[in-house]
Parts: C-alpha cells; structure tokens; sequence
C-alpha cells in the first residue's frame, strides 16, 4: 500500500479525530503555536499542501490568508468542502499541482511531507507555484523522533534508535482517540533528505526550530518532559531564490 493510498483509506477517522476538540493534543498545544509563529504576515495568495480535511485552510482563512488547499485523497477533500465556511480546496497530487507558476507567495506542508510517497517532487512542485522570494513553511515529526522511541513513558526514559537514523524506513502507527482508531501511514526519513529536496527545488533554509512540548504542557502531564530531550517536531521556512 502506498500511503496516498493509507490517508485515503484513514480519510474518515481522520476526520472524526481532527475535528474533536481534545483529541489531537499535540497539534493544539505544542505544533500549531510554532507554525503560526513562523509564518510570514498574509500576502496574495496561500498553499495549504495536502490539507486533508481542511482544519489548516479553515485557520489560516480566518488569520486573513487568502489559502487554497489542495489534496490527493478524495474523502479527504469532500469533507473538507462540506464544511461550513471552507476555504476552497482542490483534488490534486502533490506531485502534480493544477497551478500556474508562481501563483502563491506562500506554501504550507503541515505535517505532511513525511506521508507523501514521492517526497522530493512535492518539493518541487511547491517550489514551482511559488512567487520568487515566496516561501514554503513546512512542519514534519522530527527524524530523530521517527528513528526510535523511548523505552517507557516516565520523564527519564531512555531513548533508543532502531535500526538506521540514515537510512529511510515505512512506519505505521496505530492510535485510539475517543474510542476511533487509526493508522498512520508514513515514512521515516533524516533530515539530510529534506534539506537537499529544498535544495534541489531552489529553496534556500532560512530557519530550523526543533519543538518539544511547552511548560504549561509539562504542567499538566510531567511525563511529557521527555519529549524536551528529543525534540517531537522539526519546522522549518525556506525561500525561493
């Protein structure tokens, strides 16, 4: 299974997870907050790259960008415009955007380009719709994070790397969220892969942050301190030159 196919088949219990108030933590205490900080001011015209069910396209409307998302999983897409007040959103792939060139001054691949099979023409084809000077902010767990785990879930555990940090390798993961179960379908990658995929594209890094979770988050669950040692998510802001 490729996993465009694994999110088409997950569409519906993504949904349901991604738009309960509670169940997706991670995004709303610790992930969100830094995506937002890293965004440029809204511009002409924004990408939400692979927007899923629409819950990014539908804040960042709100934020005052003008967003269009676009993705490759077809139950993903009609929620996302059933939704009252959708931004607009496309059926599209990734690796093959319906945009002209230079449509957008800014792209955003929130948590995604770790679960899109052909990662580095994704790339590329975000760089493409990008304006020159136009900037793609991206947002992925980080590769430290996907190359182990910790050995128990108390501040001090160990973590340990299973097999290679360098070489890439399928992951699946199963959660429960209220009672829904799903399967995340992804692949790990170093970051090495992702830096020369930019590269490559014409996109210059301009700033890394590696985000572990905030104090207010280690208030109420200690055990979270680990993830201050490993950090849980990579963000980065890259430009076209």
């Amino acid at each position: 299974m490729t996993m465009r196919q694994g999110w088409e088949s997950e569409a519906r219990n993504w949904t349901s997870i991604a738009r309960t108030p509670g169940n997706d933590r991670s995004h709303e205490n610790i992930n969100l907050p830094v995506l937002l900080d890293l965004l440029p001011a809204p511009g002409r015209r924004a990408l939400d790259l692979a927007c899923g069910e629409g819950r990014l396209c539908r804040l960042l409307q709100t934020l005052h960008y003008q967003t269009v998302g676009a993705d490759a999983s077809p139950t993903m897409i009609q929620f996302a415009a059933a939704y009252p007040r959708s931004a607009p959103v496309v059926l599209a792939d990734a690796t093959q955007l319906p945009f002209a060139d230079e449509t957008f001054d800014l792209v955003v691949a929130y948590m995604c380009l770790h679960d899109i099979d052909d990662m580095p023409r994704a790339i590329y084809e975000a760089a493409r719709v990008l304006e020159p000077s136009g900037c793609l902010c991206a947002a992925i767990p980080h590769p430290i994070n996907t190359a182990g785990s910790f050995q128990g879930s108390d501040a001090a555990a160990p973590f340990v790397i299973s097999g290679s940090y360098l070489d890439r390798a399928p992951l699946t993961m199963v959660i429960d969220r209220g009672g829904v179960q799903l399967t995340f379908h992804s692949e790990h990658r170093p970051l090495h892969a992702y830096i020369q995929a930019l590269a490559t594209a014409g996109l210059l890094t301009e700033t890394i942050r590696e985000v572990g979770p905030p104090a207010q988050v280690i208030a109420q669950d200690p055990a979270a301190r680990r993830w201050q040692r490993i950090p849980l998510f990579l963000h980065l802001r890259a430009i076209k030159r």
